[in-house]
C-alpha cells in the first residue's frame, strides 16, 4: 500500500523520511488551508498516474495538553477535530456543525488506530488543529473544556483530513509534543527532542503503515 505523509515543514519531513523509507514525504506547508490545498493536489496527481494513495497520515510535532501529553511524548489521533471553525456568540464559540453545515472532526479507522498505538505505546485521544496556535492559559483551558479529550494541537490534521475525505482515503494523524498548550514560552521548546520522538515513532510505525489493510 502506497502511504502519503504530510508534514508542514521540512525539519518534519527529514526526520519522517530517515525512519520511513517506505512513504512519500511532503511538507505541505502550514496551517489548515495550505495543508489542505498541497494534499489534495499530491493525492489528485497520484491517482491520475494510476498508483493511488492507500492511506494519508498527518504528521508533525505540536503542542501537548499536560498532563497527559508531555515533553517528548508521541500522541495519535482517534479525533481529528478542528477547534475554531465555528462562530463567535455571547454565548461562547458555536461549531459550524452546530451552525447547520459543514464538518468538524474526521475520525481514522479504529483499527488503524489501536494498531498504531499498540507499536508505539503512544495515548489515543483528539488532535486538535487550530489557525492560531495557543498561547495564553485562559485559551488552553477553553479548548479543555470544550475538548477534554484533547491531548495535543497542531495547524494541519483537519486540512489533511479534508483532502482525504474528498478522495475516500483513510486518514491518520501522529504528533510529537515539542511544548505544553498554553502560555508563549519559546524557552520551554523542545523542538530537537520532538523530532527525534516523531522519527523514533516512525521506526517503529513502518510496518504497520505498509501493511494495514481497510476492512
Amino acid at each position: 500500500m502506497r502511504v502519503l505523509v504530510a508534514t508542514a515543514v521540512p525539519a518534519e519531513r527529514d526526520a519522517v523520511a530517515r525512519a520511513f523509507t517506505g512513504a512519500e514525504v511532503v511538507a505541505v506547508g502550514v496551517g489548515p488551508a495550505l495543508a489542505a490545498a498541497s494534499t489534495a493536489t499530491a493525492l489528485t496527481t497520484a491517482a491520475l498516474r494510476g498508483a493511488p494513495y492507500g492511506l494519508v497520515v498527518s504528521a508533525g510535532i505540536g503542542g501537548g495538553f499536560l498532563p497527559g501529553a508531555p515533553l517528548g511524548s508521541l500522541v495519535v489521533a482517534d479525533e481529528i477535530t478542528v477547534a475554531d471553525l465555528g462562530a463567535d456568540t455571547p454565548a461562547g464559540f458555536v461549531p459550524v456543525t452546530e451552525l447547520g453545515f459543514g464538518t468538524v472532526t474526521h475520525r481514522p479507522p479504529e483499527s488503524l488506530v489501536r494498531e498504531v498505538t499498540a507499536a508505539t505505546g503512544a495515548p489515543a485521544g483528539t488532535v486538535l488543529t487550530v489557525s492560531t496556535v495557543t498561547g495564553t492559559a485562559a485559551r488552553a483551558a477553553e479548548l479543555r473544556t470544550r475538548h477534554p479529550r484533547a491531548l495535543a494541537e497542531a495547524m494541519e490534521g483537519f486540512g489533511v483530513a479534508e483532502a482525504a475525505a474528498a478522495h475516500g482515503t483513510p486518514v491518520l494523524e501522529i504528533r510529537a509534543v515539542s511544548n505544553p498548550v498554553g502560555p508563549r514560552d519559546r524557552a520551554a521548546w523542545r523542538i530537537g527532542e520532538a523530532l527525534a520522538a516523531l522519527a523514533e515513532g516512525f521506526g517503529k510505525l513502518a510496518p504497520v503503515l505498509e501493511s494495514w489493510k481497510q476492512v
